[in-house]
């Protein structure tokens, strides 16, 4: 009772003021009334510019919308560049690392079936046996992955990893943790290889915790002896957990299921960990649009915006997995396909974009496998913010790691040569505003699909 007894202080001192708002308001007398209201035209002129302000954003909005050609027409400019890529790819021929006289030797990996990798590990062991009974001890001979050891290809517009090893003895104190993991990846790669099954990264970890620690030093040594035997990760059979989902006029073959993803919902369908068990892709598309986000993809898959552009949208859901990477790069080169991308208008959206065509640093040595070339960025670009009039208070301050990354990005080799994102990324360091895919929302949710995707279609405005 008491504790109760303590709020009835502030419970009085509150009802003067719920009293006064509730209480009718009192006639105001009509000298007063003349001195408070401001006359007919003055009114009328605030009103009125008032009513402009508010209007601005969405007035262009709708003058955008008037752009717009029938869709018949819009897609006439989709065909001429779907036709231009397939001549392209029928009369050229992929140049690759052999076709090149680089000067520095390089060193790339390849598919390989689950026996020939099973008989490169036994080889790796059958030399340590060699080594050890001969009084040597033993050593991984490792290929560095350090960005030194990196080359960027203008020719192949991806990055390369030069043939250059480490040493990795058992008996160095600096080392000898890391030997004991690679030795222990290598016998579990075989365990799966001979079982003939897939496991995930997770699975792989959880089998020996206590050695691992923790699942970043077991996936990269996982990489490590992929590079060391020449084969894709793909090929170890350790696969990372299903991320990726795709939707749009595309048919193929799940490990024998026939997939139809037009009819999978908004939700798409998950894109599987094991592209090996892809097969028999089959599709009416003009063209893929690759997009950054799962809000974005939502939006596109819920408006149905491959029926009425016909294309096939893919995403990852931000940084961009091992198997979307070898999905898209697969649907690319087997239909033939150009390959549009939207992403946020910040460095890490370009960064993610970069990662799909010129590959990642960390598997610089699968880039031939895992690289999309002459992917066209579509938006969001910085320029787009003005063109398009996004509010203010929809573009957010770059923090000042962002300005680096920006920074950092002009100073890389594949964005040196595209004079289009040098102006973009300039802009945007010098703006210092950036803005994601989901400001569109702020001219309607459905403007990204009715208006922002077909205007720039229809006006070829890529890079």
């Amino acid at each position: 009772m008491q504790r109760g007894n303590n709020h009835l202080p502030f419970f009085f001192d509150f009802l003067p003021t719920a009293a006064l708002r509730l209480a009718p308001p009192r006639p105001m007398s009509e000298k007063k009334r003349c001195r408070t209201e401001p006359g007919p035209p003055a009114a009328s002129a605030s009103a009125s510019a008032a009513s402009k302000k508010l209007r601005r954003p969405d007035s262009h909005a709708q003058g955008l919308r008037k752009l717009l050609k029938p869709d018949a027409e819009i897609l006439a400019s989709v065909r001429e560049m779907y036709d231009a890529t397939q001549s392209a790819a029928s009369s050229s021929k992929a140049l690759t690392l052999s076709d090149l006289s680089l000067s520095a030797a390089c060193r790339e990996v390849s598919d390989c079936d689950a026996a020939s990798v099973q008989l490169a590990i036994e080889r790796a062991v059958l030399a340590m046996a060699r080594s050890i009974l001969a009084g040597r001890g033993f050593s991984f001979d490792v290929p560095s992955r350090a960005a030194s050891n990196q080359l960027y290809v203008p020719e192949l517009d991806r990055i390369v990893l030069l043939d250059k090893s480490s040493s990795r003895p058992f008996a160095s104190l600096s080392t000898v943790r890391k030997a004991t993991i690679t030795a222990r990846v290598l016998s579990l790669v075989y365990a799966v290889l001979r079982r003939n099954i897939h496991v995930t990264k997770r699975d792989l970890f959880y089998t020996d915790v206590k050695l691992f620690q923790d699942q970043s030093q077991s996936d990269a040594v996982l990489d490590d002896v992929s590079c060391m035997l020449g084969c894709t990760r793909s090929s170890l059979h350790v696969v990372a957990s299903e991320k990726g989902v795709v939707v749009g006029r595309l048919v193929f073959t799940d490990d024998g299921d026939r997939i139809d993803c037009t009819k999978m919902g908004i939700g798409g369908k998950a894109i599987p960990p094991n592209i090996d068990r892809v097969g028999n892709l089959e599709s009416d598309a003009l063209f893929i649009l690759l997009v950054e986000k799962d809000a974005a993809f939502m939006r596109l898959a819920e408006d149905r915006f491959y029926n009425r552009f016909p294309c096939i949208i893919v995403t990852a859901k931000g940084q961009p997995d091992v198997a979307t990477r070898l999905f898209l790069r697969r649907m690319k080169t087997e239909l033939k396909l150009p390959v549009l991308a939207l992403v946020d208008s910040d460095p890490y959206g370009l960064k993610i974009l970069s990662v799909y065509m010129c590959g990642s640093k960390n598997m610089s040595y699968d880039s031939s496998n895992l690289t999309t070339p002459d992917i066209k960025w579509l938006g969001v670009r910085p320029s787009d913010l003005d063109k398009y009039r996004v509010p203010e208070q929809c573009r957010l301050p770059m923090t000042e790691q962002d300005v680096k990354a920006g920074k950092d990005l002009l100073e890389e080799d594949f964005v040196k040569r595209n004079g289009g994102w040098v102006k973009e990324l300039d802009m945007m360091v010098k703006t210092r505003q950036k803005a994601e895919i989901q400001a569109l929302s702020s001219f309607g949710f459905q403007y990204l699909t009715e208006v922002y995707l077909p205007l720039k279609i229809q006006q070829r405005d890529w890079l």
